[in-house]
């Protein structure tokens, strides 16, 4: 059975790279608890493409 509780998986797009229009994403996975924040992450992760760290939000 699958597990019951508030915590879903979101995904980390790179804010910096769409704007560049360089080919390729920089895109992370990881969880989150939806009761604690309902609104969308926006984390500072190292994008490997652009070899720095740049701001990632999250999509869908």
């Amino acid at each position: 059975m699958a597990k019951k509780g508030n915590r879903v998986q979101v995904i980390l797009e790179c804010t910096e790279h769409k704007a560049t229009g360089q080919p390729g994403t920089s895109r992370y996975i990881t969880t989150k608890n939806k009761k604690n924040s309902p609104d969308r992450m926006e984390i500072k992760k190292f994008n490997s493409i652009l070899k720095k760290m740049t701001v990632h939000k999250e999509i869908k």
